[in-house]
């Protein structure tokens, strides 16, 4: 690779918070997705038939000059720095790479024809299918892809990274969709995503598994009585509490030790009747569920009435902003299904996998998409594709970002997002069809911290740079040519005495770049700009899971589909949340008297709500027992053999004495001594 001259090459401009509008610039503005503080250059393009000579006679020139003062001296060594091999492009010609030389009048044009501002603040394509991936409209959709792929394959696909871009401004409606007031309180906003309707289903079924449960058995349950709405509301009210006051087992919240027990679990149900809700809550119908190999078998049956509600009420309570992020969720289980994955690499090495759309500033989830199983090798193919094109379905001609990780990111589905109004941007694998060979590390070589490569078609630019690795990336919303310095990367409190220039309009501007580039002052690396864009904006996923996994809600259970419930009652909660803050712009609800309403007293506070003032779980089985003592036999109760094996009594227990008896009473399930022991512990 030919060796690299320090010479000054590039047009340095700044943004920070109080030089954000006055560039020495006359392009237009800056079209990053950055902060305010993010330092950022822009590296012109020079034409192969720029005369060198006159360019290096300039250069001399200059150099007279900046050494008038050390700030300004110290600036050209900033951008010698990046000449010299810190930030470079490559140029794809007919016969591979090939280094030109760049313009030093480029302050004059742009790479953008519209603004670009969004909202603030080794693996190959996977095996894997998708629960809701619907069948697309048209067959020869995919006749299309496979077209482009032929298309990018090509020798002279890629071309120079000279060519305007462009990119439509956003102009959607975003934000929450609804229409309550200000009155509004917690369990309004929760009933946007979890509508009533859902708890009568949950009723209705759970009713109809218990005697689904009884029929199968042969015998009654003479603990159970059908559950109503207001009971099932309070059931999922403890279970948002038990993600707040956490114990090892869930009867502990009803232990009789006043350090351990919870008042207000005893007096809303007591613990065999939450056992028996545990036992028979159900989504679906049982005796309607097809097996494996019928017409219309589904594998995600148990929860589809829920995954329907969900995933609609989720969609039409906020309207999407312009960046947004898709990224995968696991989620730890203990139960029996085929699908969970072994993820050795992930902090979660076993578990469920949930892919994610989700706001890149907020953490509102507006889709999912759920792991079900290995396809067939055709339904194989393309199944990144279609797992995008699912999750952003509806999105089209919008002009929405959306930021991917490296699973997803490939030519034909950048190309494709494009042409359906879409912008996306990236890390992806060299070895994906498409990618440029001359960007491949075969063909780049051995990369200096910062310094990077990129090729253009269109909007869509290749880029292959080393930060703490080799980082490949694609992205179809960002000009070649531009890089930056997360502020992150810098230290406070560093600086100089000396004044700044050459380009920079504030004191310490340019100090700030010379700390980032590795000049003595900093340890900073510069990142092109589709590397600040993705380090910016994805996101979403992750901050959603951080509100998500503070507060857990359910119990772990053998039963694989209680995890996706739980999960999707705790997304609907966490986007409840969103919703509200930024309705109330940060402002509590009526009747909060805190300083700051956070998640958990969102969560404290609905549960409250869900439960309200029931207790008559309670009152019916204080009832139940006091008819039994009346006549236990009038109710089957009687004293039979219980077992082999002998056990305390429970009512000699209970008075502090010590008796074993293989006798007792099997509907209530306790061993009791022949004689007096029966009828006392019945009273």
């Amino acid at each position: 690779m030919a060796a690299r001259k320090r010479r000054e090459l590039f047009t340095i401009l700044e943004t920070s918070a109080d030089t954000e509008t006055n560039t020495v610039s006359d392009s237009e503005e800056c079209p990053l997705n950055l902060s305010a503080d993010v330092k950022w250059f822009e590296i012109p393009f020079r034409d192969p038939d720029s005369d060198y000579e006159e360019e290096e006679l300039q250069e001399n020139e200059g150099e007279t000059e900046f050494k008038s003062t050390a700030a300004a001296d110290e600036t050209a060594d900033s951008a010698s720095y990046i000449a010299g091999g810190g930030c470079n492009i490559i140029l794809v010609t007919g016969n591979g790479i090939k280094h030109e030389e760049y313009a030093e009048d480029y302050a004059e044009e742009s790479y953008y024809s519209t603004s670009n501002n969004c909202s603030e603040t080794a693996s190959t394509d996977s095996d894997i299918d998708f629960s809701d991936l619907e069948e697309e409209e048209h067959s020869g959709l995919f006749s299309s892809d496979d077209l482009l792929d032929e298309d990018c394959t090509s020798p002279d696909f890629w071309g120079e990274p000279d060519q305007v871009i462009s990119i439509e401004p956003f102009t959607a409606v975003s934000g929450p969709q609804h229409s309550l007031g200000d009155d509004a309180d917690t369990l309004d906003y929760f009933r946007l995503l979890f509508p009533d309707s859902l708890f009568e289903h949950m009723v209705e079924q759970t009713n109809n598994y218990a005697l689904y449960r009884q029929r199968r058995s042969g015998r009654s349950d003479a603990h159970w009585h059908p559950t109503d709405l207001r009971e099932m509301r309070a059931y999922i009210g403890l279970n948002i509490l038990m993600g707040i006051n956490q114990l090892p087992d869930y009867g502990m919240y009803w232990a009789s030790d006043i350090f351990i027990g919870n008042a207000g679990f005893k007096k809303t149900m007591t613990a065999r009747r939450f056992e028996k809700l545990n036992q028979n809550l159900h989504l679906c119908d049982r005796e309607s569920e097809p097996t494996r190999g019928e017409l219309g078998y589904d594998g995600l049956y148990k929860i589809r009435p829920l995954l329907d509600m969900v995933e609609s009420t989720m969609w039409d309570s906020y309207a999407p902003n312009r960046c947004l992020t898709i990224d995968e969720c696991a989620l730890a289980s203990k139960g029996r299904f085929s699908p969970t994955q072994y993820m050795p690499s992930k902090p979660l090495r076993k578990g469920l996998r949930v892919w994610m759309l989700c706001d890149s500033r907020s953490g509102y989830c507006h889709r999912t998409r759920v792991y079900v199983g290995k396809p067939d090798e055709e339904a194989a193919l393309g199944v990144a594709r279609k797992a995008v094109t699912s999750l952003v379905r509806g999105l089209e001609a919008k002009h929405h970002h959306i930021f991917m990780d490296s699973f997803f990111t490939s030519v034909p589905l950048l190309q494709r997002l494009l042409r359906d109004g879409l912008y996306a941007c990236g890390p992806t694998h060299p070895s994906r069809r498409g990618y440029p060979d001359t960007l491949k590390p075969r063909n780049v070589g051995k990369l200096a911290p910062g310094e990077f490569y990129q090729c253009q078609r269109g909007n869509l630019v290749a880029t292959v740079t080393r930060d703490a690795k080799v980082v490949s990336c694609l992205s179809t919303n960002s000009a070649p040519g531009i890089v930056g310095i997360s502020p992150s990367r810098q230290r406070d409190g560093e600086g100089s005495d000396g004044d700044s220039s050459g380009g920079c309009s504030a004191p310490g501007a340019c100090l700030g770049v010379g700390m980032g580039l590795g000049l003595g002052l900093g340890m900073g690396v510069p990142r092109p700009l589709p590397l600040l864009l993705y380090q910016e904006n994805m996101r979403g996923v992750d901050l959603c899971d951080q509100l998500r996994e503070c507060y857990q809600v359910g119990r772990p259970c053998k039963k694989w589909w209680r995890y996706f419930l739980w999960f999707y009652v705790n997304l609907c909660i966490v986007n409840a949340y969103v919703i509200l803050r930024e309705t109330r712009s940060g402002a509590p609800p009526a009747g909060f008297n805190g300083k700051q309403f956070s998640q958990r007293h969102f969560r404290v506070r609905l549960a409250q709500q869900l439960i309200g003032d029931y207790q008559g779980a309670r009152g019916m089985e204080r009832a139940a027992r006091k008819r039994h003592a009346d006549s236990p036999l009038e109710y089957g109760h009687r004293l039979e053999r219980m077992s082999e094996r002998s056990r305390r009594c429970r009512n000699c227990t209970n008075k502090g004495l010590r008796h074993e008896s293989v006798f007792g009473c099997k509907i209530c399930n306790v061993h009791l001594c022949r004689g007096g022991c029966f009828s006392e512990f019945h009273k």
